[in-house]
């Protein structure tokens, strides 16, 4: 194997690194707590973690006195050895060990044969693969715990789950914990909290949002911004309900395909009426009010649709994961000679919006057809393929192809944003749906004067609003460009004697459309200044006796640097510059990187 740890930058010998040492976990905590009783134990992006139930919750001593337990047991360098038993032999070996959720997982496996892996005495269900001895491991560490509802079912049992990871050396290890403790720093949900964006609520529901003034700030500069580069873009924006009958969810097949995503039926009029999860039928239904000339395509609707679809609450995160969002949803609806070209525009729409809001690193992935049943005829997979894969090369940009991880509809591009911590985030998709346009039978007159199937086109560029503001959010670590910043200017007077100043500052800058405020508190001056950083305003201007008998402004960056004193209607114009160009970076202080 070479150096230990040599092989750590391949993702797949990576993730055999830490499920080995999830099971090292495992074993130290059945040697440490007798009768626990063991869930499962996967890699994860950060690391790994174990499900386990046990009578109480782990306390910090007790992740000290496993981590310990687990350094023994690398050091003791245990064979790691795969076994397969019949699925009669492992279910009766589980239940004798009185371990009653790998019972459940051996009764759902549908091969006679059960993979089972050894070190030492310790036995566990696992599909692998592993590390070949428990001492290829470098260092541990154990890093929290939380509760996880078995299987991610509120309705089922409340286990007890630790979160670790492991590197060859200290040194990986040190940086590894410095980038999450940055994580941590940036966490959308705590610095939603901090600087009073959005929350939850009981009494609402889980996973539906409540938008704070500061945090409705932001979404309506994002959308509003959304909406204009649409309809510059060639869109037109389209408004729908928020329920619909169920005849239209079973056309659409919405009810035999994704039932269990959606809520309960409403009665009305002594008709079933379902929350939509989605907004393409009705997109459809308004294409189908007319009678559609191969002249009148393509079409490019897009609506900032809000849908509502049903997660387990153990699945839940903050805004990454709801269920109640608003889709930045389009379809286009195009002749097949429109095809490329309109692919081609989407892509690069794509690109500039995604570039506006500071993301430059892509990683594209074109999904290909899936064995098995498909719809749509064949050539017209064929061609989306091709065309799909020629309009990412148009744009130079690298690619992989996931073969067969297309959906059963319609082949399609992903593209996954990589933000300052190297993360990546699903938010846009460019997909195919040669399904919807059978169901409902879309047509249009072509120059032949028949009728012709039209392509259609998913789209979405940001994803779900909740879930882009998530990530938008974690990526600036809450100190966000000044055309989105709830705040954008804080006016801080020296003293009383110089509020009234303040306050003709403010007037300038409020005239001009610049969400600015005065300072009117009673606090030390270098209070409100701190302040002013804490809660991430992009400029602080301080006003005393100097500022106001010149006229001037001495403006504090929220990284600590102050600017020259310039005269107020120079800095006006230049905040009104940097709001107008969207602009990431002070145009007071271009080196700034904050």
């Amino acid at each position: 194997m070479g150096e230990k740890g040599s092989n750590f930058n391949d993702p797949d010998y990576r993730e055999r690194y830490w499920h080995t040492a999830s099971h090292v976990m495992a074993q130290a905590v059945s040697e440490l707590f007798p009768g626990v009783k063991l869930g499962i134990g996967p890699a994860i992006a950060t690391g790994f973690y174990y499900d386990f139930d046990v009578p109480s919750a782990f306390t910090p001593e007790d992740l000290k006195r496993i981590e310990a337990r687990m350094r023994e047991i690398i050091a003791a360098d245990l064979p790691v050895r795969q076994e397969f038993w019949t699925r009669e032999k492992a279910e009766e070996y589980f239940r004798e060990q009185n371990q009653p959720y790998k019972v459940e997982l051996v009764r759902e496996i549908g091969d006679e044969r059960v993979s089972i892996f050894t070190q030492g005495a310790f036995l566990d269900l696992c599909r692998g693969p592993h590390l070949a001895r428990t001492g290829e491991l470098g260092v541990v560490k154990l890093l929290q715990t939380a509760g996880a509802y078995w299987r991610g079912d509120e309705k089922r049992e409340m286990l007890q789950r630790i979160y670790g990871t492991a590197y060859p050396t200290e040194e990986e290890l040190e940086r590894e914990l410095a980038r999450l403790e940055e994580m941590q720093r940036r966490d959308h949900r705590r610095l939603g909290q901090e600087l009073d964006l959005f929350s939850f609520h009981e009494d609402v529901g889980p996973g539906l949002v409540l938008w704070h003034p500061r945090g409705a700030i932001i979404r309506h500069e994002i959308e509003t911004f959304w909406r204009a580069a649409h309809y510059r873009a060639g869109y037109e924006l389209v408004y729908t309900p928020h329920i619909g009958k169920a005849k239209l969810w079973e056309t659409s097949g919405h009810l035999g395909f994704y039932r269990e995503s959606m809520y309960a039926p409403l009665e009305i009029d002594e008709q079933e009426y379902y929350l939509k999860p989605m907004n393409c039928p009705f997109h459809i239904l308004m294409y189908q009010s007319a009678l559609r000339s191969y002249r009148e395509l393509p079409k490019r609707w897009a609506e900032l649709g809000t849908v509502y679809r049903y997660e387990r609450s153990g699945v839940l995160h903050g805004l990454l994961r709801v269920r109640g969002f608003t889709q930045d949803d389009a379809h286009i609806i195009c002749r097949p000679d429109q095809m490329e070209e309109e692919l081609g525009r989407v892509l690069s729409f794509c690109l500039e919006m995604l570039r506006t809001f500071g993301f430059e690193r892509f990683h594209v992935y074109v999904s290909t057809r899936p064995k098995g049943k498909c719809v749509g005829d064949a050539a017209r997979w064929e061609a989306a393929e091709a065309a799909l894969k020629k309009v990412v090369a148009d744009h130079k940009l690298s690619y992989d192809i996931d073969e067969g991880g297309g959906a059963f509809y319609g082949p399609k591009i992903d593209i996954k944003i990589a933000d300052v911590l190297e993360r990546e985030w699903q938010c846009s998709t460019i997909q195919f749906d040669f399904n919807l346009p059978e169901r409902f039978g879309m047509t249009y007159i072509g120059e032949d004067g028949k009728e012709h199937q039209p392509y259609m086109i998913h789209r979405a560029l940001l994803g779900a609003i909740e879930r882009f503001f998530a990530v938008l959010l974690e990526n600036c670590g809450g100190q966000f460009p000044l055309w989105l910043a709830p705040e954008q200017v804080r006016i801080i007077p020296v003293k009383d004697a110089f509020r009234g100043y303040g306050e003709r500052v403010c007037e300038a800058l409020v005239a001009r459309n610049v969400r600015a405020r005065v300072d009117e508190s009673n606090r030390p001056m270098g209070a409100k200044v701190r302040e002013a950083v804490i809660e991430k305003v992009p400029y602080a201007v301080v006003v005393g006796e100097k500022e106001s008998a010149g006229g001037t402004v001495t403006v504090r960056l929220r990284d600590g640097r102050q600017l020259a004193p310039m005269q107020l209607n120079e800095f006006v114009n230049g905040v009104c510059l940097e709001r107008d160009t969207r602009a990431l970076r002070s145009v007071f202080a271009p080196a700034d990187a904050k």
